[in-house]
């Protein structure tokens, strides 16, 4: 789950309700391979339903500043 705190998650067997998704289908070659799987994207973790309940606030990851100075 992207955007989700480290000490969140959920595990198998729970139940999830997933609003508004953004179904993406991705397909990449690698080695001779071919691997194909379907992506499904949400604005927020906050925004699921896990076994009926909201993940609580603390189920977001903090913002992180990243800078980089261009040469």
């Amino acid at each position: 789950v992207y955007n989700a705190a480290p000490a969140w998650g959920v595990t198998v067997g729970d139940a999830l309700g997933v609003p508004d998704p953004v179904l993406t289908q991705h397909q990449h070659q690698h080695q001779g391979q071919t691997f194909s799987f379907v992506g499904i994207r949400v604005s927020s973790p906050l925004s699921l339903v896990v076994n009926g309940k909201r993940p609580p606030s603390s189920a977001l990851a903090p913002p992180r500043l990243a800078l980089s100075n261009p040469s």
